[in-house]
């Protein structure tokens, strides 16, 4: 696996992306919470401007991934994403500071463009029996960026400013665009002439979910998380200031904890995931979730934030593998594609209702209860799942009386 030149190549090239996107997101974090004197309105539309482009360019970018080349998708991607970057630097050097959104939103739906190229290749040019191998390493790159990327771009900002950060993010990206540049040329394939693809694939997807109960339910109870998500996404921040009485810069080992719980809780299930039912490892993993949400909101002690924090992130690979699996074991399997695409937008939309309303309930009500709204909804996610819990019960049962 480690020898296939396209798994070299483009797991440097996340390497190098993953590094600018935390510098990029730590600076423009810290920049903005300290030019706003901590506005929670402003500190809100950062995580807006990060995550809109996935709920408005994923479905778009994954389908103009397969009709593009996918090495010259990628390289282009990170390429203009460099560039965004620079012409954001520049703007804000002329004092332009409301332009440090706009560039977060470009190149966040720039890689909309860029990661489902990268699956193209993957699957094109690594054996099957070392994809998963592949998806598994691409996902720990993701984990461990989470545990070492907020120390580094929060060190570089406070020792360096935010022209050091922006101007290093830029070079990253570019860098990884150069990376890039180095696999072999794209081969020739013929285009698809059905100028209505993407809307016909968008309707059959949405018309088989109508039509299948258990997909209903996943799609309601990801609408719940999402939003919940949502609402406390971009008060993070806040829980370090107000609630524990920290610097800013705390944030990076909150993020980090949470992070290196993950990284646990992923090795621990793969484990016993085969012992498991997705439909109740999703639950649990709820349930623990809306329970820890609620204790963050509230608490005011290092230590026990540290600890719900440790939970939460242990039990999170149980929420996201109960999901692709439900998915994966409910849907056909030429309609996966279409269906998780039409499932993970209506997540990430609401996440971004929700980030764009969690500054002005903080502002009306309290950090605490902004959390405790939170919980409610992920709760409720969970009540939403029970149907699909108790039909698994009573299948069991029935095959046990036969």
């Amino acid at each position: 696996m480690f020898r296939n030149q396209y798994v070299q190549t483009i797991i440097l090239s996340r390497v190098l992306l993953q590094l600018g996107i935390w510098v990029r997101n730590f600076a423009v974090l810290l920049f903005v919470s300290e030019w706003t004197n901590n506005n929670p309105v402003y500190v809100s539309l950062i995580s807006v401007a990060e995550f809109a482009p996935i709920f408005l360019f994923g479905l778009i970018g994954g389908t103009f991934a397969d009709r593009w080349r996918p090495k010259r998708t990628m390289v282009w991607s990170d390429l203009l994403s460099a560039l965004s970057v620079g012409a954001v630097l520049l703007l804000l050097m002329n004092g332009g500071w409301i332009a440090l959104f706009i560039g977060m939103f470009v190149s966040a739906s720039l890689s909309q463009f860029s990661q489902p190229s990268a699956m193209k290749l993957y699957k094109r040019h690594v054996p099957a029996a070392q994809l998963q191998g592949v998806m598994a390493l691409s996902q720990t790159l993701v984990a461990i960026f989470m545990v070492v990327g907020p120390v580094i771009g929060t060190f570089i900002y406070l020792q360096f400013g935010m022209t050091v950060s922006l101007l290093l993010t830029a070079i990253l990206f570019l860098g990884s665009s150069l990376i890039l540049m180095t696999l072999p040329r794209d081969s020739t394939e013929a285009k698809p002439d059905e100028a209505g693809g993407f809307i016909a694939e968008l309707l059959a997807g949405l018309r088989y979910i109508g039509a299948n109960q258990s997909l209903k339910t996943l799609c309601l109870t990801f609408a719940a998380v999402g939003l919940a998500s949502g609402l406390t996404q971009p008060l993070q921040i806040f829980l370090v200031m107000e609630n524990l009485r920290q610097d800013q810069s705390f944030l990076q080992w909150l993020v980090m904890a949470n992070g290196a719980a993950m990284l646990i809780g992923g090795a621990v299930l793969i484990g016993v995931a085969k012992k498991m039912q997705p439909q109740l490892m999703l639950l649990v993993g709820l349930l623990v979730t809306a329970v820890c949400t609620v204790g963050l909101g509230s608490s005011t002690t290092i230590g026990l934030t540290f600890v719900l924090l440790g939970i939460s992130g242990f039990f999170f690979p149980c929420i996201q593998s109960g999901i692709q699996t439900l998915i994966v074991r409910n849907t056909e399997g030429n309609l996966i594609g279409r269906v998780s695409g039409t499932i993970t937008p209506v997540f990430m939309g609401m996440m971004v209702i929700g980030m764009s309303v969690s500054g002005y309930l903080k502002e009306m009500f309290s950090l605490g209860a902004v959390y405790a709204v939170s919980g409610g909804f992920i709760l409720v996610g969970a009540v939403l799942l029970l149907p699909l819990v108790v039909e698994k019960k009573h299948r069991e049962v029935g095959n046990e009386w036969k």
